[in-house]
């Protein structure tokens, strides 16, 4: 299979990802990144993986970040695996561990496969989220990373929900269409849902969602300034999306108390 060798963070690292088949990774994977903000020792677990790159993000910006890249796919646990083999990712490999496990797994099955409770301070996702109703693909891997099935925010968020410690963040990006499965699966589970719209450039409708909740939390959702990518001409981003995009800086919450 063609592969690439991908660099984030204007070179910060690497990431080896699938040429013409499956996931690849671009900025929806750093602007997830960027909403973990620690200033301290941290432990993250990036459900759906895929290759890595959000969560090599997150060990890139953060020094004291320990990671866990949790991936169902064999192959794509391969590629994230020969990514942590590349030597110009040597500094973050020390820090970041990758997992085979299916991300809806419950009770003891999961905890067998080696997602304990209540063991992070963070998880964060980027879950597939094309309609199934959508075009289609012929090809699998790329299917089974972009189609979302029924029930797959109430199954991903309820992973989190036991696998993140009480005060522990749960970061997410998706389509605006599934903000109301979100919330709904967010549930008890997590509050203090802060909620950006990301929008391509000032005139155009939204495309991503940017979410953020506190497990235990009984904050009132809180709507945040949407976030452009692009100024009204040409295809730059933004200071601060490139900011986002390069890990000079973290899409921190509005608010850190935690009630």
């Amino acid at each position: 299979m063609n592969e690439t060798v991908d660099a984030f963070h204007r070179g910060g690292f690497h990431v080896v990802q699938p040429k013409g088949t499956g996931h690849r990774s671009g900025i929806d994977a750093m602007l997830l990144a960027s909403m973990v903000n620690a200033t301290g020792p941290v432990t993250v677990a990036d459900l759906g993986a895929g290759a890595g790159a959000a969560g090599l993000a997150v060990a890139s910006r953060l020094p004291q970040a320990r990671v866990l890249l949790v991936e169902r796919s064999s192959l794509m646990v391969d590629y994230a695996r020969k990514t942590l083999d590349l030597p110009h990712n040597a500094r973050l490999a020390e820090r970041v561990k990758v997992l085979e496990a299916d991300v809806t797994l419950t009770g003891k099955a999961r905890v067998a496969a080696g997602l304990a409770d209540e063991l992070y301070d963070h998880a964060i996702m980027n879950p597939p989220f094309n309609d199934p109703g959508d075009r289609s693909t012929p090809d699998v891997l790329k299917a089974e990373a972009h189609a979302m099935s029924e029930g797959l925010f109430e199954s991903w968020i309820k992973t989190a929900g036991a696998i993140v410690r009480p005060g522990g963040q749960l970061s997410l990006i998706s389509r605006p269409q599934s903000i109301a499965d979100i919330i709904a699966a967010c549930g008890r589970r997590f509050g203090g849902l802060e909620i950006t719209v990301v929008h391509p450039r000032p005139g155009e409708d939204a495309t991503r969602l940017l979410v953020t909740a506190i497990k235990g939390s009984r904050a009132r959702l809180v709507f945040r300034a949407p976030l452009f990518l692009h100024g009204k001409e040409g295809h730059g981003f933004t200071a601060e999306a490139d900011d986002l995009n390069n890990g000079r800086m973290a899409y921190a919450r509005r608010t850190t108390r935690r009630r």
